[in-house]
């Protein structure tokens, strides 16, 4: 997976103006694209993804005529970034809150709902390529900062470290505080991959049907490629010429895909 975002690290520039990023930290994005191993296993983990369903997938019942039709929005991919925080930056990203774009406004809870799919809007994955670690930059977290409302502000004395060895990965509530942190050694890169999984009904943050070119979306299996956003969202969210989108992908599935959500409304008009 390094050997994949390498090249890409290293011809990235220092934003302009910018106190998100420190000036000696370097990006990568569209990860789906560039690298076939993040696609399988880091967007591909199950334990990953069984979490997002957890949280992520939505279910409606609306009436069509008098038939009440159950319908499900799964989960999709809603960004993808590498970090390579090198030595030399002088500061802490500000804590922040990563579903900030999609406009979330909550409540104070006590405890998180049992209905676990009722209160967030995306779950983000970390991988450690190499070691993080406080003095390296790891990543700062405020536990139990999804249970605050959104008008709650950020308790630096409240953030913890989330240190991972390579190949660890620390798994996060889009509504959890977060922030990268200053590297204070002089010869430690901390490298990470990451990304976010949103509602499948939201806009995505990183527009994945041009992040990732489509040549290299045809080389990946169909759940990935649904991950992607290359899926309906029920009940008719995200077609193409009214049928599944993956018929850009490979016109052979117009005969085995292409109506299939549309199906059971054409079903209780008929009965």
């Amino acid at each position: 997976m390094e050997k994949d975002i390498r090249p890409h690290l290293e011809a990235d520039l220092p934003w302009e103006a910018d106190t998100f990023f420190p000036p000696t930290t370097k990006r990568a994005f569209g990860l789906i694209g560039k690298s076939q191993a993040f696609a399988l296993h880091v967007i591909g983990n199950e334990l990953y993804q069984a979490v997002c369903d957890a949280f992520l997938t939505t279910k409606c019942y609306p009436y069509f005529g008098n038939r009440n039709i159950p319908n499900v929005s799964r989960p999709q991919v809603n960004n993808t970034i590498a970090f390579s925080v090198r030595p030399g930056n002088s500061y802490d990203q500000p804590l922040h809150r990563d579903d900030d774009i999609h406009y979330a406004d909550r409540p104070r809870v006590e405890r998180y709902p049992d209905q676990t799919n009722s209160r967030d809007f995306g779950v983000g994955f970390f991988v450690a390529v190499k070691k993080s670690t406080k003095a390296n930059g790891a990543t700062r977290f405020i536990p139990g900062s999804h249970l605050e409302a959104t008008v709650q502000p950020p308790e630096e004395d409240f953030a913890v470290y989330a240190e991972l060895e390579p190949g660890d990965g620390f798994i996060m509530l889009s509504s959890c505080y977060h922030g990268g942190s200053a590297n204070k050694t002089t010869d430690e890169e901390r490298l990470l991959v990451s990304c976010f999984m949103t509602r499948g009904y939201l806009r995505q943050e990183e527009n994945q049907y041009l992040a990732v070119p489509i040549e290299k979306a045809r080389a990946l299996p169909p759940r990935i490629q649904k991950l992607m956003g290359y899926a309906p969202s029920d009940p008719m969210l995200g077609w193409v010429d009214f049928k599944d989108p993956r018929v850009v992908l490979d016109p052979e599935e117009k005969g085995r895909v292409g109506h299939q959500n549309m199906n059971k409304y054409a079903q209780a008009q008929t009965t």
